[in-house]
């Protein structure tokens, strides 16, 4: 037999998933869409929201469809990007299956609905999930590991927070983000500055939003970067 039929004859079928880390920020926490499993394996266990991709359909094709069916959110209106691949052999029992991750992120997004192999679906805050013993089926925990690390280093050098906070949004509003994804408090008036010295992080619409009390707040649009130059840093105090 020829060594490039032996080969192939020893290659095992696999199959391709798609998962999704879903984040957004409901009641001062960050949160992240969870199912809980109908199907083996697994039966009755929290998971990421995915499946097969099928045979017609390119990965984030399969991504937003599995969001559609399994939480009833369209994830067209979503900041939606591929997060890497896992295919560890022993990742799943039911044979060599690879799956591709993704992260969306939205703002104050709605209660999900489950359907098709999920029981329900539900938003978890991620405080309670984080750290060793997390009990997510297949390697959804180091999958929601790796895309909450993702998160917090994006809001570092780019405009994703804003995807957080709807198409006007407040100088507060954006601190917020930080402060939740993060984990930490940050000085308003530092983090007011370096916002409007990094050019096109956001732009001004002129407009205020009166709240019940207080002075009212300049409202903003994401601005036409994407990438923050000076980027802003993590630190290990409560200043940006």
């Amino acid at each position: 037999m020829d060594d490039w039929l032996k080969d192939s004859a020893e290659v095992e079928a696999s199959w391709v998933t798609v998962d999704l880390a879903i984040f957004t920020i409901r009641s001062g926490q960050l949160m992240v869409l969870l199912i809980e499993r109908g199907v083996e394996p697994f039966l009755g266990r929290p998971a990421l929201p995915g499946g097969y991709v099928q045979k017609d359909e390119t990965l984030r094709e399969g991504a937003l469809r599995e969001l559609r069916e399994e939480a009833g959110i369209d994830g067209t209106k979503l900041h939606l990007e591929q997060l890497g691949a896992y295919g560890d052999p022993r990742r799943d029992p039911r044979g060599r299956v690879v799956t591709i991750a993704y992260l969306a992120l939205g703002p104050d997004l709605p209660a999900p609905v489950g359907g098709t192999d999920a029981r329900r679906a539900y938003w978890a805050p991620v405080s309670q999930l984080e750290g060793e013993g997390t009990a997510l089926a297949f390697d959804h925990a180091a999958i929601l590991a790796e895309a909450l690390e993702q998160v917090r280093s994006k809001l570092e050098y780019t405009a994703v927070a804003t995807a957080f906070c709807g198409e006007l949004l407040t100088l507060s509003e954006l601190r917020t983000v930080y402060e939740v994804v993060w984990g930490q408090q940050l000085d308003p008036s530092n983090f007011r500055r370096k916002v409007l010295n990094t050019t096109g992080f956001v732009k001004s619409t002129r407009e205020q939003r009166f709240p019940h009390t207080g002075r009212p707040a300049v409202l903003y649009r994401r601005g036409d970067a994407w990438l923050l130059n000076p980027p802003l840093l993590r630190g290990t105090g409560h200043t940006v």
